[in-house]
């Protein structure tokens, strides 16, 4: 069975082809600048990739070019669209009258038109693919996927606002949620990993992207999500705001003198890691600025972990503990991996794409020693880039306040403090030994592990994912 699936824009269209009979994805591509100058499709199929202009006046264009690149040239994947079985549409909005899937209808279609209003920029675009794919298709089944549908089991404490309810009543005013495809996959495949049924567990799943979200399923079912009635609510995100006083909006609105929409495009587009930062919306690029002693930058990235890290301990308190946390996506980059580490000191747990409350002492102390390693290491790149900056001849010494920080911590201060300091070679030396010492205790803990403690090491197997974990996690350059 080979399944198209699509994510229309208003002015782009992505796509795969996926045959089911093994989950191969078979081409994959994005058609840009739809209803613009210098259309362009890119195809990837057969270990050919190529970028070529088109014309694309609209979507049903695009997909005509998507059907030609698939069934001709080096871009070949099928010899005609029959073998198309079937076409799942994303649509972001289904609002409360979708709660799953559905097959696309002409009722279908109204209905997700008249949920617009609350998802202006995306369910007009879905409509758009929609439309135009049936007729470049025909009789082809398409599916409606919603990525509201996974939160449709938040119960009304969670996602009613605390405003008066006829607005809720006449205008479908509450919270919805959103990335759902995203939180029920990386759900069901923690639970698929641990050998579990979903319906034991608690977990917490994390989407950070450029666009991020948590929520907390219980048993299966969300009961809490990050993201409100747009995807404008939650954590603060690459350009995007996040949980904001409602009265800074009038208060921005009047002291600037702008329209409504001015403000709604700097909250969604000039503000978050971008807007706190000044450098960019990309957390890599904003990380490589706070190390180099860029504080804006520095305090972007805080506040990000800080309020991931606030999310996700209000999830535990709601649902009574915590089994599972997930991160997934990668717009941002590092940002999984990275709030994965700043929760495995703040709650214990092993960072990684599945990470698990559930670990021996030796486990935790490993990741104490490196959560520290981490932190005096990013002190002394710091420092280090101030030092060599120092004017000519200026007598400056090793800066004292890195001296400072290892003394301040006792692990570190045991390993490391017989060492001096000075010189460039030194320096290096303290570098280097970083890097044998995290391999000597990786090896340490393994060691541990194998020989296992009844009252408190990890079973075999999850033992070898905790193997796994540490040496994606560890977080040093090789």
């Amino acid at each position: 069975m080979k399944i198209l699936v699509i994510n229309c824009g208003s002015s782009s269209l992505k796509y795969q082809l996926i045959d089911m009979d093994g989950e191969k994805v078979l081409c994959k591509g994005l058609c840009e600048r739809i209803g613009m100058e210098s259309s362009m499709i890119t195809h990837e199929a057969n270990g050919h990739k190529a970028t070529t202009p088109a014309i694309f006046p609209t979507h049903t264009e695009a997909f005509a070019e998507v059907v030609k690149k698939m069934t001709t040239g080096e871009g070949k994947c099928i010899n005609d669209v029959s073998e198309i079985d079937a076409i799942g549409h994303r649509v972001v909005h289904g609002g409360e009258k979708f709660k799953a899937s559905c097959l696309i209808t002409d009722d279908v279609i109204n209905t997700i038109r008249e949920l617009s209003p609350l998802a202006p920029l995306h369910n007009p675009a879905g409509i758009l693919g929609i439309e135009a794919a049936r007729k470049v298709f025909g009789n082809v089944p398409m599916v409606a996927v919603f990525d509201t549908a996974f939160h449709s089991t938040m119960p009304p404490k969670a996602y009613m606002y605390a405003i008066p309810y006829e607005y809720y009543e006449k205008y479908g005013v509450r919270r919805y949620g959103f990335h759902g495809t995203s939180h029920k996959y990386v759900a069901h495949k923690a639970a698929e990993y641990l050998e579990e049924p979903i319906e034991r567990l608690k977990l917490i799943t994390c989407h950070l992207g450029n666009g991020s979200s948590i929520a907390a399923v219980d048993q299966g079912k969300v009961v809490d999500t990050s993201m409100g009635m747009t995807p404008l609510a939650g954590l603060m995100m690459g350009t995007r705001c996040g949980d904001l006083d409602p009265s800074v909006v009038n208060y921005l609105k009047y002291t600037l003198n702008i329209t409504g929409h001015e403000l709604d495009e700097i909250l969604n587009k000039k503000s978050g890691l971008l807007g706190i930062s000044g450098v960019s919306s990309d957390k890599r690029d904003v990380e490589e600025a706070a190390l180099h002693g860029n504080k804006r930058a520095q305090l972007a990235s805080d506040m990000l972990n800080y309020q991931i890290k606030k999310i996700v301990g209000s999830y535990i308190a709601a649902m009574g503990g915590v089994d599972v946390i997930t991160f997934t996506a990668r717009l941002f980059g590092v940002s999984a991996g990275s709030a994965a580490r700043k929760l495995e000191v703040d709650f214990g747990i092993v960072g990684g794409d599945v990470a698990v409350v559930r670990k021996s002492p030796a486990q935790r102390k490993y990741e104490d020693w490196v959560y520290h390693a981490r932190e005096v290491l990013r002190e002394y790149n710091l420092l280090l880039v101030k030092w060599k900056s120092r004017p000519p001849n200026s007598g400056m010494d090793f800066p004292q306040s890195f001296t400072e920080a290892l003394q301040n911590s006792a692990t570190v201060k045991e390993l490391l403090w017989e060492l001096s300091f000075g010189t460039e070679e030194e320096k290096q030396d303290i570098y280097l030994h970083y890097k044998e010492i995290i391999k000597e205790y990786e090896q340490r803990i393994h060691d541990y592990d194998k020989r296992g403690n009844p009252s408190d090491a990890p079973d075999q197997q999850q033992g070898s994912r905790h193997a796994e974990s540490r040496k994606l996690h560890a977080g040093l350059p090789e």
